[in-house]
């Protein structure tokens, strides 16, 4: 713990000692990931962002941690909590939100449907090669023009024998252009369902979106489907219509709940530090009233947020998580990351544009962190219609 920050000798990053609530094993997966990201992901992030660079040589030692599907039962996966899971993100987006936001999709949007809906074949082929970091995977859902309705889906798919045909198009898919295999969601006669398509299956191509200003340290591409055949054995058997691609949603809204606090959390250590050496008019810009209200509104708005996904977490393992929850939490913590990375960049002023410094960079990757998988106002709807019993969508 800090004594610097007051005489309580609180750990200004968590007020409320949130990690005395973790068990031993949470404060060992907490560490070991907070190592990781120390020790090689913060040494070469900043390049990585600057040449809009996924770090493909991270996969494996992300991999050799258990990290990849760590939630999962068997097949080589670690079987971790729901708690664990989001310790895992909140240090890994301390890094840097793309490397956070890979493991989110090779874990709850890839591995959790072949988990969750897939025949055992699909289990064994591809679960335990994605635990390795062998295979890496990308989720189709989002189209160019459907956004936030995915139930207006165009990408369709007919039955041909015994084969499938795909044709389509989708946007802003993270993983794409690196992926080795797709968990693709396409809309049938019998309503929309989940396809595992291969790399270099003619048709499906995945050219990489460029010139993107946020998570430029992660491959983000498009998916351009035309006449993809697609056999039978690689359909997901156990789910039919929007209640699959929404439940891979809801695992990996929960884990960017987890995901923002680091991110914000490494914003308020920048800032401690840069204004306890700044001298501006003979003292420590930390000395300063104005300063001292501004980062005890951020420590306040972090204690929130990792009170807020703890209780989910805890929820979450015991069984009882609700969708409606965690849109609580993804709006109340996206918001407060984006608002606390905003602030961060502001004090440090004309460093805080620097990509030396931190925020600047994770003010950037949280405009697309608060934008995808639900934007704040789906969020805000959805918990509208919870309140009131009307869907005002």
């Amino acid at each position: 713990m800090s004594k610097q920050n007051g005489k309580a000798g609180l750990d200004p990053l968590d007020l409320y000692d949130v990690r005395s609530l973790l068990s031993d094993d949470e404060r060992m997966v907490q560490d070991s990931v907070a190592r990781l990201v120390d020790e090689r992901v913060l040494p070469i992030i900043q390049r990585h962002f600057e040449d809009h660079t996924f770090p493909r040589e991270l996969v494996a030692e992300l991999a050799a941690l258990g990290l990849l599907g760590s939630s999962l039962e068997g097949y080589d996966c670690a079987g971790l909590n729901a708690v664990s899971y989001g310790l895992i993100c909140q240090e890994l987006e301390r890094g840097d939100s793309g490397i956070r936001s890979f493991v989110s999709v090779q874990s709850s949007l890839c591995m959790y449907p072949i988990h969750a809906f897939g025949s055992e074949a699909q289990k064994q082929n591809y679960l335990p090669r994605m635990a390795r970091g062998e295979l890496i995977g990308c989720f189709g859902l989002t189209e160019p023009h459907g956004g936030s309705d995915p139930a207006n889906m165009k990408t369709h798919a007919r039955k041909r024998g015994g084969d499938w045909v795909l044709n389509g198009a989708k946007m802003w898919i993270t993983n794409s252009p690196i992926a080795d295999l797709c968990v693709l969601w396409a809309m049938t006669e019998e309503g929309i369902r989940g396809f595992i398509i291969e790399r270099g299956t003619p048709g499906f191509e995945t050219p990489e979106i460029e010139r993107k200003f946020s998570l430029r340290a992660s491959a983000t591409g498009s998916i351009f489907l035309q006449d993809v055949v697609v056999p039978e054995e690689n359909v997901l058997p156990g789910v039919v219509g929007l209640k699959g691609p929404l439940s891979c949603l809801t695992q990996a809204r929960y884990g960017i709940t987890w995901g923002v606090i680091g991110a914000a959390q490494a914003c308020l250590r920048q800032v401690l530090d840069y204004t306890s050496d700044r001298m501006m008019f003979g003292r420590p810009l930390a000395a300063t009233q104005t300063i001292q209200i501004r980062m005890a509104e951020m420590a306040r708005r972090i204690t929130t947020a990792q009170l807020l996904s703890l209780q989910l977490g805890r929820l979450k393992d015991a069984g009882r998580m609700a969708p409606t929850q965690v849109s609580v939490a993804k709006w109340n913590n996206c918001r407060m990351a984006l608002d606390v990375a905003r602030d961060a960049r502001d004090i440090l002023g004309g460093s805080g544009i620097s990509a030396e410094y931190v925020p600047i960079r994770h003010a950037l990757n949280l405009e697309s962190v608060i934008t995808y998988e639900g934007t704040e106002t789906v969020h805000q709807l959805t918990v509208g219609r919870e309140l009131t019993g009307i869907n005002a969508f």
